[in-house]
């Protein structure tokens, strides 16, 4: 099930930002980066992100969660992440999918990830996302930037 998260629910937000190290800890060993800005985020700057969060769960159980903004009808993909103990069961996709449609009026979608992160920019291209560029954040590291114009 797929549900918006709710940011008063601090119990919910804990798993969520327990999940969120859990899942950027795998990526961080994949890239090889580990100064992923939500591996640093103390509990209190999570909670004031400013974002809103999708949530997948799997017997009410946090499984995943995608995170966003919307800015002149642009959104922004902030984060996706998914436990560990349940990669490759589709659930990014259906997390994608559920944001998009619920964001139908917007313009176009947005998403930088790793370059390095081959999982995640496969489920990008394979959604219809194109690379615009990528750009050196750290020495030898570097984000890559996708967009996706929406639908109309």
């Amino acid at each position: 099930m797929i549900a918006k998260i709710n940011f008063a629910d601090t119990d919910t937000i804990q798993k969520l930002f327990d999940l969120q190290k859990a899942a950027y800890q795998v990526e961080a060993e994949l890239i090889n980066f580990f100064d992923i800005p939500p591996l640093k985020e103390s509990f209190q700057d999570f909670q004031q992100c400013g974002e809103e969060f999708f949530g997948y769960f799997i017997d009410n159980e946090l499984a995943g969660a995608i995170s966003y903004t919307v800015e002149n009808g642009e959104l922004t993909i902030c984060r996706m992440v998914v436990d560990p103990n349940h990669f490759r069961k589709g659930i990014a996709q259906k997390l994608l999918s559920a944001l998009e449609l619920h964001n139908a009026d917007c313009s176009s979608y947005k998403v930088a990830t790793g370059r390095e992160n081959t999982p995640a920019k496969n489920l990008y291209v394979k959604n219809h996302y194109k690379w615009t560029r990528d750009i050196e954040v750290a020495p030898n590291f570097y984000i890559s930037f996708f967009e996706k114009e929406a639908k109309r």
